[in-house]
């Protein structure tokens, strides 16, 4: 693990940064979630509407109870065989998470990623990271820094190289609540 390079990103998070990381599958851009302008910034840059929400990864459940209701022993279960791992969930959102992360949704997109590297930035910064493709949209999701710096170039604040997991598709997303696949498999 490169730690001068995860201090640098977590620096560029901190003054408010884009950074792009690798995930499971792709490589993600991220930003500190409740950094409104930086939210704002990464939405413009993917040409991404408000509405659809946005997705945070975290590097522990804790991290990511700030911004959700309280579960239930048997949501907490469900989550458990997951986690760490590729499947996002969309959890009931406490009233106190902001619009620009949750969208039109009364629930958030969260996950606690295996990525040893998005996983050590999570816990370098102290809290989750917005995470979403990095491609502009209608174009594929970079699976390599350099297709990143090809399609992104110089409008991030910094890109933490390093190798993609072994997922093929973007991770699968399910409701909480019924256990519907919204995304993958």
């Amino acid at each position: 693990m490169d730690w001068l390079r995860v201090r640098a990103a977590t620096e560029a998070v901190r003054a408010g940064g884009i950074i792009a990381y690798p995930t499971e599958a792709v490589f993600g851009l991220g930003c500190d979630p409740l950094d409104e302008r930086a939210v704002h910034r990464l939405l413009a840059l993917k040409r991404r509407p408000i509405h659809k929400g946005l997705i945070l990864i975290a590097a522990s459940f804790e991290q990511l109870s700030c911004f959700l209701q309280p579960l239930t022993l048997a949501d907490q279960a469900r989550l458990a065989t997951t986690w760490p791992g590729p499947c996002t969930w969309l959890i009931p959102a406490r009233s106190t998470t902001p619009r620009w992360l949750r969208g039109q949704h009364d629930t958030l997109a969260v996950r606690v990623t295996a990525h040893p590297l998005a996983a050590a930035l999570c816990r370098a910064c102290g809290h989750p990271l917005v995470s979403t493709s990095a491609n502009l949209s209608g174009r594929p999701p970079a699976r390599s820094a350099l297709a990143v710096r090809r399609q992104l170039g110089q409008r991030i604040d910094y890109l933490l190289v390093g190798p993609v997991g072994g997922a093929l598709k973007p991770t699968e997303i399910r409701e909480l609540r019924t256990e519907r696949l919204v995304r993958g498999a």
